[in-house]
C-alpha cells in the first residue's frame, strides 16, 4: 500500500510539472507577399576638390642686398663728417630701392590647393518587411527585419479554451460603467 501511495504522488507531480510548461509546436507558413519598407537616410560625406591658385614667387633678397652695398660705397665717397655718414645712409636706402627693382618681379607660382567639406548624401535603406503569410487557410501580416523567403517559421501555442460559467455575467473590467 505504502508502495502503491509513492507511486501515485509521483505520477501527479509529474502531471503537475508537465502541465506547467507550455506545449509549442514549429510550424511553418507560406509566404505571399513580402514588400520592402524603405527610408531615406542621411550619410555625412568628406568631398574634397583640387584648385589650381596662382601666388607671387618669393623674392631671394639678392638685388636688394647689393643694391645696399653698392648704395653704401658710393654714399661714403660723398661728403666729409657728419654728411658723409648721412650720404652713406641715403646711399645704402636707394641702393637697396634701386637693387630690389633690378632684380625684377618674380615668376608667379602656380600650387595646387585642396578643399574639403562635409556634405550631407541621401541614400534608400531598407529597415525591414511587411511580410503577408498563409497558415491555417487565414492570412496573416507581420513586420520582419529581414526577407524570410518562401516560407515563415512560426512558433505555435495552444491556448486553452475559456471556462464557462454559464451565467452570462462579463469578465471584471469590461463591462460599462455608468
Amino acid at each position: 500500500m505504502k508502495n502503491n501511495s509513492i507511486h501515485l504522488t509521483f505520477i501527479a507531480g509529474l502531471m503537475t510539472a508537465l502541465a506547467t510548461f507550455s506545449v509549442q509546436a514549429q510550424e511553418v507558413g507560406k509566404v505571399i507577399s513580402s514588400t520592402p519598407i524603405i527610408q531615406q537616410v542621411a550619410v555625412p560625406r568628406q568631398v574634397c576638390n583640387n584648385q589650381q591658385v596662382v601666388t607671387e614667387g618669393q623674392k631671394s633678397g639678392a638685388g636688394a642686398a647689393m643694391g645696399a652695398i653698392a648704395g653704401g660705397a658710393i654714399g661714403n665717397q660723398i661728403g666729409n663728417g657728419s654728411g658723409r655718414a648721412l650720404a652713406t645712409m641715403a646711399g645704402i636706402f636707394g641702393g637697396a630701392i634701386m637693387g630690389d627693382k633690378i632684380e625684377g618681379p618674380t615668376t608667379p607660382e602656380v600650387r595646387n590647393v585642396q578643399n574639403c567639406s562635409q556634405q550631407m548624401f541621401y541614400e534608400n535603406r531598407t529597415m525591414a518587411y511587411n511580410v503577408v503569410y498563409e497558415f491555417a487557410g487565414k492570412q496573416y501580416t507581420v513586420q520582419m527585419p529581414q526577407d524570410p523567403g518562401p516560407t515563415v517559421r512560426l512558433q505555435i501555442t495552444p491556448m486553452a479554451p475559456a471556462a464557462n460559467t454559464g451565467y452570462g455575467v462579463p469578465p471584471a473590467g469590461s463591462a460599462p460603467r455608468y
